[in-house]
């Protein structure tokens, strides 16, 4: 038998990828052979899935079964999302954790020595100081709190926004101010591409060391950290100029910032380290355990991409 022509295709790593792209009332399939977008007039849209780290899906946009198959086999995250790209509804795994990321993660938030030293490497990339020593999970998220709130009054003040405080009604969009809207769709964002980022590590977005409880508990553990070096400098930016759809604005801004801070490159291996702080090593499988009838093929993209 013959060699084949051309290397088999691997997926396109997660910092090589643009980060996130938003689509509203279209219907997504696959024809000929490509991802596209057909609007209501029978226009087609043709989408580079595979260079795309996220995909959000607002209101008005439809996915046949083929187009859902193909974003999960190029490990492309699709993300269901409400009008104006915030509140996160669900999410499409682009590929499957890999069982002993999973173990891993589950093994440090389970040890209360581990889950701390976590939560404190988490501080210091954040703040770029250590926090301070013999506090609890608990006391350290009462400190970032107030840490928090001071950055978002300090910003809003650079930028020249009026600033009260961080609420907005995801039930009623247009309750909000324009700063708030503003943070919301950036925010949303940035989430995005992080949830990729960890399922594409093999990792799990529900498994949280400051966050729990919600399904993208570690998502926002992770976001956290490029927060305020990111997104939200571009919301303050966008919403002292008051404008007519910030939304729009902020999303492409952040399209832009993500690309120009290599932030895709950047989220994994920050994942890696702060994990690493743990001081707790990848569990193996057991001696007994099964291993798997059809091996996994190796060097297929990022750690959790089927391929």
């Amino acid at each position: 038998m013959s060699e084949p022509i051309l290397p088999p295709l691997k997926p396109i790593p997660m910092k090589d990828r643009v980060s996130v792209l938003f689509v509203e009332k279209g219907n997504l399939d696959v024809l000929d052979g490509a991802f596209v977008v057909v609007d209501k007039n029978g226009v087609r849209t043709h989408i580079p899935v595979g260079g795309i780290a996220c995909l959000m899906l607002e209101p008005g946009s439809r996915v046949s079964h083929a187009a859902v198959a193909l974003a999960s086999r190029v490990g492309c995250l699709l993300v269901w999302v409400g009008d104006g790209g915030v509140r996160l509804y669900a999410s499409g795994q682009p590929g499957g954790a890999r069982a002993d990321r999973l173990l891993y993660q589950a093994k440090l938030a389970l040890d209360d020595d581990a889950r701390l030293k976590v939560v404190r490497k988490m501080y210091e990339m954040r703040f770029k100081e250590k926090p301070p020593e013999r506090r609890s999970v608990e006391q350290l998220r009462g400190i970032e709190g107030v840490r928090v709130r001071k950055m978002y009054e300090l910003l809003a003040r650079q930028y020249g926004v009026s600033w009260k405080s961080r609420d907005y009604d995801y039930s009623d969009w247009g309750s909000g101010d324009v700063a708030n809207r503003c943070l919301s769709s950036a925010t949303a964002c940035l989430y995005g591409i992080c949830e990729a980022a960890i399922l594409a590590a093999g990792y799990a977005p529900a498994v949280g060391f400051i966050h729990t409880g919600k399904p993208q508990s570690f998502v926002y553990d992770i976001a956290d950290i490029f927060k305020f070096e990111t997104v939200v400098p571009v919301a303050f930016r966008i919403a002292a100029r008051k404008p007519h759809d910030g939304e729009r604005e902020v999303r492409l801004a952040c399209r832009d910032a993500f690309r120009q801070t290599r932030l895709l490159a950047r989220i994994i291996p920050t994942i890696e380290e702060i994990l690493a702080a743990g001081e707790l090593s990848i569990p193996t499988p057991p001696v007994e355990s099964v291993a798997p009838a059809i091996p996994n093929k190796e060097n297929i993209g990022d750690a959790g991409h089927r391929g």
